[in-house]
């Protein structure tokens, strides 16, 4: 979760992850426990409907690249379509 000159980065989880490695990730980058960090995900959903917290989520998936990745979801997708 750090890159060469030691600076924290976000990424997703490889390890720990349940469904995309987000709450892992987010966890991970301001060092704090991944289930703690999973309630609050799924209070967040439950207060918004389920569409809001979802929707943060996948939103976070196609943003927040994974670990050993150095580009995300959506910056793959942009690239390719700038080349084709």
């Amino acid at each position: 979760m750090s890159n060469m000159s030691g600076d924290r980065v976000l990424v997703r989880s490889r390890d720990n992850r349940i469904v995309a490695g987000v709450c892992a990730g987010v966890a991970g980058y301001l060092t704090m426990d991944v289930n703690l960090v999973r309630v609050l995900a799924a209070v967040l959903a439950i207060i918004t409907g389920g569409i809001g917290g979802v929707l943060i989520y996948l939103v976070a998936w196609a943003v927040i690249p994974e670990d050993g990745q150095q580009r995300s979801i959506v910056e793959d997708l942009v690239n390719k379509n700038r080349q084709g």
